[in-house]
């Protein structure tokens, strides 16, 4: 059966995913982009922009695997856009542009489900309101035997690892302290006794942690 897999999911060392305060020009709230800075000179960011430079160190290492082996991608609707409740825009689509970087179905929990939307480069984005189970259950039908990738944010995250439906999870620990916003771990008590831990810290400052099922 093919996985599951969490990548690049950057946490404070308090634990928060995404600052307080998400709003259209700041995704991430008051964290802003300082949850992502060691991602963005490594070689797979700039290759999301069209740059074929980029730094090719051990965050670099990490950070490429993401995309491979992955036919679909569920994420929550904060990480789609900053839009609350019924959908009033139709027109908008997202943060990530005419060309996502995902390059797959892209299946967005939302209590408000919507049609769905096809974009370039082979992302299409459909909309459902639908337990972690049944989301997994229609995103491997769509990954056509291919990995599935949760994608964030941290509520959507946490309910995955919650139902113990995660079998690798990546974790960046950046060395930052954001007080306040939308924490990962609450609630997942004993979690690393259903995983290999294994962890690394990079010239960038970021611990980055694996989990595996074993």
């Amino acid at each position: 059966m093919s996985r599951v897999r969490v990548h690049n999911f950057s946490v404070s060392i308090d634990g928060f995913a995404t600052g307080e305060g998400q709003t259209l020009e700041d995704p991430f709230g008051h964290a802003g982009h300082r949850l992502h800075e060691w991602f963005f000179p490594t070689r797979t960011c700039q290759r999301m922009q069209g740059n074929e430079d980029g730094s090719t160190g051990v965050d670099e290492a990490v950070a490429h695997t993401w995309n491979v082996g992955v036919g679909a991608e569920i994420m929550g609707r904060n990480k789609f856009g900053a839009e609350r409740g019924p959908w009033e825009n139709h027109d908008w689509n997202g943060w990530w542009g005419t060309n996502p970087p995902f390059h797959t179905p892209v299946f967005v929990l939302t209590h408000h489900p919507r049609p769905s939307v096809e974009m370039e480069g082979g992302t299409t984005f459909h909309f459902i309101d639908a337990t972690p189970q049944e989301a997994l259950r229609q995103a491997r039908e769509a990954a056509g035997g291919l990995d599935v990738r949760i994608g964030g944010g941290p509520t959507t995250v946490r309910q995955f690892l919650a139902e113990d439906l995660v079998d690798h999870l990546h974790i960046a620990v950046v060395p930052i302290v954001l007080g306040r916003g939308e924490r990962l771990w609450d609630g997942l008590e004993g979690l690393d006794e259903r995983f290999q831990v294994e962890s690394v810290t990079t010239p960038s400052g970021v611990t980055h942690m694996t989990f595996t099922r074993p």
